[in-house]
C-alpha cells in the first residue's frame, strides 16, 4: 500500500512551505533573523521527513543496517552545511560543527531519549554488545580524529604538516568506515531477550510499512537534495544572524548547526525510545557520531578544497577535544552495562548544556 496518511501528508506541505519560504526570505534579502530562522526550520523538517522515510524502510531491515542508513542520510545536511560555511570562510562554524554533531548525538539526543523512555517505561533494556561495539567505534574514530589537534597543541614536528598529516587520517577513517559496515550490521542482526531488545520483537511490534521501496527512496532523495539547496541559504543567513544576535562562530557551529543537523536523530531516536525500541534508537543515534568522525570529517578534508574558500583539517581547539572527550568518557560508562534510566538522560542533558553554554563567548 503506498497511500500517505494525515500525518504524511502534513509533513509533505510544512516542508514544501517551509522550503519556499526560505527560498523567498533568501532571495528577496529579508531580515538576518528571519531567513536564517526559517531555513533552520525548513532543514529540521526536511531531515524529519528522511525520518520518516527511513522509518518505512526499517521494516525490511534490521537495527544495525536501520542505524547506518539513517545515520548517513540523516547527516548530509551537515555535510553540506560545514562546505557551504568552509565555501564561506566561516572555519569555526565547520570545525565546532563536527565536534558539536558528536557531543549533541551522544549527550543531548542520546540524554532525552533515555529520559523519554525511562519515564514510560522505567528502566530499559538493550542489547550490550551492539552497543560496545558502535562505542568502540565511536573511541577509536575521535581518537584518530583527535590526533592532529594534539600534535599542534604539543607543538611536535608534526603540527607544521597538519594538512597532510589529516588528509592522511581523513582516508584511514574512511577504510576503517567501510571496514566497519559488515561488523556493524552483523551485531544487530540476532535477536535478543528483554524487553525492547530484540530485532524479532521490534519487528514484529512495529507498525507495518505503507510505503513502497519506490515511494521511500523517491522520499529520500527528494528531500536530500532540497536540503543541499536549503542549506546554502541557512549558510548565506547565518554569518549575518551571528552578529545580530552577539553570539560566536563557535556557539553557532557547535549548538545550532549541529541541532539543525541532527533534527532526524532528534525526532526518529525519541519516538523509538518512548515505543521501547532502545536497540533501534541506540542504532540510530550512536551510528551518527560514529558516522561523524568516520565519514563526514574526512569527507570535509577531502573536498573543502574542491568547493574553495578555507581549508579543513582535523586541528580543533583545545577545549572541544576536552569537551568531546568527557562527553565519550561518560557515555562509555552509561552504556556498557546494557541499561538505561531517565536519570542517567538528564545528567547526559545536564552535561550538554554545561559544554555549549560554556562556547557562548566563543
Amino acid at each position: 500500500m503506498q497511500t500517505l496518511d494525515r500525518t504524511d501528508r502534513l509533513m509533505l506541505a510544512v516542508a514544501a512551505v517551509l522550503t519556499v519560504a526560505a527560498g523567498l526570505t533568501h532571495f528577496v534579502h529579508a531580515n538576518a533573523i528571519l531567513a536564517f530562522a526559517v531555513s533552520a526550520a525548513a532543514i529540521a523538517v526536511l531531515a524529519a521527513l528522511v525520518g520518516r522515510a527511513v522509518d518505512q524502510l526499517s521494516e525490511r531491515l534490521n537495527p544495525g543496517a536501520t542505524g547506518v542508513l539513517q545515520s548517513a542520510l540523516g547527516n548530509l545536511p551537515e555535510l553540506f552545511i560545514a562546505l557551504f560555511a568552509l565555501r564561506a570562510g566561516l572555519i569555526d562554524v565547520a570545525t565546532s560543527a563536527v565536534i558539536g554533531s558528536i557531543l549533541a548525538n551522544i549527550l543531548l539526543v542520546l540524554g532525552l531519549a533515555f529520559i523519554v523512555g525511562g519515564l514510560k517505561h522505567g528502566t530499559q533494556k538493550f542489547s550490550a554488545p551492539p552497543a560496545r561495539l558502535l562505542v568502540t567505534l565511536m573511541l577509536l574514530s575521535v581518537g584518530v580524529l583527535l590526533l592532529p589537534s594534539l600534535t599542534s597543541a604539543l607543538h611536535t614536528p608534526a603540527a607544521s604538516h597538519e594538512v597532510g598529516l589529516s588528509r592522511i587520517a581523513a582516508v584511514v577513517l574512511l577504510v576503517v568506515f567501510a571496514a566497519s559496515i559488515p561488523a556493524t550490521l552483523r551485531a544487530a542482526a540476532p535477536a535478543s531477550t528483554g524487553t525492547g531488545t530484540g530485532t524479532s520483537e521490534v519487528v514484529s511490534d512495529a507498525e507495518p510499512a505503507r510505503w513502497s521501496l519506490a515511494l521511500s527512496v523517491g522520499v529520500l532523495a527528494a528531500t536530500g537534495l532540497l536540503a543541499a539547496v536549503v542549506s546554502d541559504w541557512f549558510v548565506d543567513a547565518l554569518q549575518p544572524a551571528i552578529i545580530t544576535l552577539h553570539m560566536s562562530q563557535t556557539f553557532a557551529g557547535l549548538v545550532v548547526v549541529a541541532i539543525a543537523g541532527n533534527a532526524v536523530e532528534n525526532v526518529v531516536g525519541l519516538r523509538l525510545a518512548r515505543q521501547d525500541k532502545l536497540d533501534y534508537a541506540l542504532s540510530v543515534i550512536v551510528n551518527s557520531p560514529v558516522q561523524i568522525a568516520l565519514v563526514l570529517a574526512p569527507a570535509l578534508v577531502l573536498l573543502s578544497p574542491l568547493v574553495g574558500g578555507v581549508a579543513f583539517t582535523l586541528v580543533f581547539a583545545p577545549l572541544l577535544m576536552a569537551s568531546v572527550f568527557i562527553g565519550m568518557l561518560v557515555v562509555t560508562v552509561i552504556v556498557l552495562d546494557g541499561e538505561s534510566t531517565w536519570l542517567e538522560g538528564v545528567a547526559l542533558v545536564g552535561l550538554y548544556v554545561v559544554i555549549a553554554t560554556s562556547f557562548w563567548w566563543g
